[in-house]
């Protein structure tokens, strides 16, 4: 009698075939639900929907989709591919089918739950929903109302789950195949090396990607598809959304002070100037440079190794002697997406980084943005492939109208193209500064710009050519940072040839510290040093060391002082040209412990209690003066001021000026300009 063939639903693939298709149908299920969320919602998006953004809405949420079908499901996958022969039975089968359908069900019961609430938020909703209604006791005749007034979802929902049943593909093979201990061997084998290959995959799809430059997407990476925060909605999906939220919503606002209107009166970071922009505006390069702590740079060490320490920046040496610095200068975070949101929008890091918080939704805007409106050409550069860092999103987010990468520079036959890649980054820092002279010379002014590099980062390589000429030394980055500093020292002596050079101010400063082979920069505040460079080539600016301190979070405002913008605006910063310089101040956050440098003094501060005060000038940190300082109870309340200022506005979404908001003037600080 004549075998019948075997089908693949019948072979020892029939798991892998079947997990596959009834991932496919998973992923149609959450593409139904992304409809029904638009027609739901139709009002807040048709205003200036197009075919064109429609499709690149629903194509930034297959990166969502897929991120989320692969958290919710790796249950269901590692069910289906367990290596045991045993398991190919009709109960097994249907309980892989049965946790498949619960768990889809339910991510589809809240996708579509949540396309009723987004009226209330005009966001996904995540984990703080739980905060948020805690201590509600009516959320039941809520539920139930809302259920009845949109019967339609329910019916849907109901439909939906019952064509998921019905169309679950079931493997259809018995354990009684695999007799002999070869076939059970080797349907072990095939199931473990299928299982192992589909990992990486599974562990890539979370992530949003398995590249070196790729961090975790986060609900702030839907902004590099949209135009408008609102569509965001379209581009993520509500199981992302909780699940990348879960154990994320930290910012809880204080009761330091009993209204927000006391907190204010000690700590505002509204800021407005009452002086108008110059007849001729002036235009704006802001330079992130990778992993550039203070420590690297001689100029701003003087006194380090007995006044004989050079340091390995004599290009950017030679920058300071033109410009502006500070005695005491700081980042406000230990990573790069610390430093973007300090540098370009005054927002520091506290408990965690801004933009992977549900909070970086908010509305916010930066530099760029608020320059934009003032008519400026605004563009963000960085050497890495698009989207890296998850810098395109929070470019696009804070107003940065046009944005240059890797591929960007590859394009442009003018350059070196991908042979400029360094095989792990992005483009060697040498060329791609030129780039960004290059491209800032096509623009029509005034124009803000911005540029991250990229060199100055593990694993800490240069290019062949310069082997030679920065060869190892000291700490393994010490000849990554001497050839950056090339690179700097060669950007500006392009940038000096160019007609806008003189009508620019630069600022320099660095995205986070590093490694470090001195005592007093690996202490708790020393692991923050970074310098703060304004250079403002007309010599507006006065040149020299300021006996003041320094943080990323105050270019946002000093900048706009000297633009003479005069319209509110929030930094959690200050005016560095027109606060006195007893008054500067900084703020960071480390693990657990907020640090206030005021008065000549560093305060860390639990959330609770001062827990030590040190003398900025005890540069190895080792005499508590906890209790001995006249200043510490004021250096209390204001660090507990900015820490409720921050949360409060985190929370309730007032990162912008609110129109009735109390602008509190400082025109007394620009007549001391």
């Amino acid at each position: 009698m004549k075998k019948r063939p075997i089908g693949i639903l019948q072979s020892p693939l029939a798991p892998f075939v079947a997990l596959l298709l009834n991932l496919l149908l998973a992923f149609g299920l959450y593409i139904v639900a992304r409809i029904e969320f638009l027609f739901e919602n139709y009002n807040y998006f048709c205003a200036v929907l197009s075919p064109a953004r429609l499709w690149r809405l629903f194509y930034g949420g297959y990166m969502f989709d897929r991120s989320a079908i692969t958290y919710t499901n790796a249950l269901y996958i590692v069910m289906m591919l367990f290596p045991l022969w045993l398991k190919e039975t009709r109960l097994y089968h249907q309980l892989c089918k049965w946790v498949f359908v619960v768990v889809n069900s339910a991510t589809l019961i809240i996708n579509l739950g949540d396309s009723v609430y987004f009226p209330y938020t005009l966001r996904r909703t995540t984990t703080s929903v739980f905060s948020e209604f805690k201590n509600e006791n009516n959320l039941v005749d809520v539920f139930w109302g809302e259920l009845l007034e949109h019967w339609y979802l329910v019916l849907l929902a109901a439909g939906l789950i019952f064509l998921m049943w019905k169309l679950y593909v079931t493997p259809q093979t018995k354990a009684s195949q695999y007799v002999s201990a070869k076939q059970r061997i080797a349907y072990g084998g095939l199931q473990l090396l299928l299982l192992a290959a589909i990992t990486p995959l599974g562990v890539g799809a979370c992530r949003g990607g398995l590249g070196s430059g790729i961090r975790p997407i986060t609900i702030s990476n839907a902004n590099e598809y949209v135009e408008r925060p609102t569509e965001c909605a379209l581009v993520l999906n509500t199981p992302f959304a909780l699940i990348r939220t879960i154990g994320k919503s930290v910012f809880v606002v204080p009761e330091y002070f009993k209204t927000q209107e006391e907190a204010e009166k000690v700590f505002s970071p509204i800021h407005q100037f009452t002086f108008p922009f110059g007849s001729e505006k002036k235009n704006v390069v802001v330079l992130i440079v990778e992993s550039f702590g203070r420590e690297y740079i001689g100029a701003l060490n003087e006194d380090l190794e007995g006044g004989h320490y050079k340091g390995y920046t004599p290009n950017v040496d030679k920058l300071i002697a033109q410009s502006a610095t500070y005695r005491y200068s700081y980042c406000n975070g230990r990573k790069s997406i610390d430093g973007m949101p300090s540098v370009l929008c005054g927002i520091p890091m506290f408990i965690e980084p801004f933009v992977l918080s549900p909070q970086s939704m908010n509305t916010y805007t930066g530099m760029a943005g608020i320059l934009d409106k003032e008519g400026y050409h605004t563009a963000f550069f960085h050497g890495a492939n698009r989207g890296s860092m998850g810098f395109l999103a929070f470019a696009k987010k804070t107003g940065f109208k046009e944005y240059y990468g890797r591929e960007d520079y590859a394009s442009d036959p003018r350059f070196g193209g991908d042979a400029d890649f360094d095989g792990h980054w992005g483009i060697w820092d040498e060329p791609f500064l030129q780039y960004y002279c290059a491209k800032m010379s096509e623009m029509k002014q005034p124009f803000m710009t911005a540029v991250f590099t990229v060199s100055s980062h593990t694993p800490y390589v240069i290019p062949d050519k310069y082997k030679k000429v920065y060869p190892e030394e000291g700490l393994i980055m010490h000849k990554c940072i001497r050839y950056t500093d090339m690179a700097i020292g060669k950007f500006f002596a392009s940038a000096r040839k160019q007609p806008w050079f003189k009508n620019t101010i630069f600022v320099l400063t660095s995205d986070h510290t590093n490694l470090s082979d001195h005592a007093q920069y690996q202490t708790d505040i020393g692991g923050f040093c970074s310098p703060i460079i304004i250079y403002d080539p007309s010599g507006e600016i006065e040149p020299g060391m300021r006996d003041g301190i320094a943080q990323q979070i105050d270019i946002l405002p000093t900048v706009l002082s000297i633009l003479g913008y005069d319209k509110p605006f929030l930094s959690f910063g200050c005016d560095l040209m027109t606060t006195p310089m007893e008054e500067t101040y900084a703020v960071n956050y480390l693990n657990g412990i907020y640090q206030y440098v005021k008065y000549g003094y560093v305060l860390q501060f639990d959330g609770k209690q001062t827990k030590a005060i040190y003398a900025l000038d005890d540069l190895l940190m080792k005499h508590n003066l906890k209790g001995k300082v006249k200043q510490q109870a004021q250096m209390e309340r204001e660090v507990k001021a900015i820490i409720q200022q921050y949360m409060y506005r985190m929370v309730n979404d007032r990162l912008m000026p609110q129109p009735k908001e109390k602008i509190l003037s400082v025109l007394s600080q620009n007549l001391r300009r």
